[in-house]
């Protein structure tokens, strides 16, 4: 046990004169202590972003939460996504952050800017494999 704390929070602004956020949070506090985190970017705006990045972020974290592999998530998530009737294809960027126990985080990222750690103000530079 120790006495460390995930703080989370985020906030989604529209883009202009959009009704709808294309992006998409989901967080799950799991049974053993851990944390599953999820940020979906939809393909392009409004409503058909919305909606893939929500079943994105809610097919993820519901997934990771009940053990399910990152293979299987991303497999699931390709043949569920809705084709974009303009660009025909299905697409949704996501990062995904499990915290265990308030101890270490693993952060899985797709197409997402990379993830920042700030630690005292400082950035914090992490190991990172592909």
């Amino acid at each position: 046990m120790n006495n460390l704390c995930a703080d989370i929070g985020y906030n989604s602004l529209n883009k202009y004169k959009e009704q709808l956020c294309g992006d998409h949070i989901e967080c799950i506090n799991q049974d053993d202590g851990s944390t599953v985190i999820v940020l979906a970017d939809g393909l392009g705006s409004g409503v058909k972003a919305n909606i893939l990045s929500t079943l994105t972020a809610k097919i993820i974290s519901t997934m990771m939460a009940e053990g399910c592999g990152i293979d299987e998530c991303v497999s699931t998530i390709a043949a569920t996504l809705p084709v974009c009737g303009v660009r025909g294809i299905a697409y949704s960027t996501f990062t995904i952050i499990r915290i265990v126990n308030n101890n270490y985080a693993e952060i899985i990222q797709y197409d997402n800017p990379h993830v920042i750690l700030l630690r005292d103000g400082n950035n914090i530079e992490m190991s990172k494999t592909l």
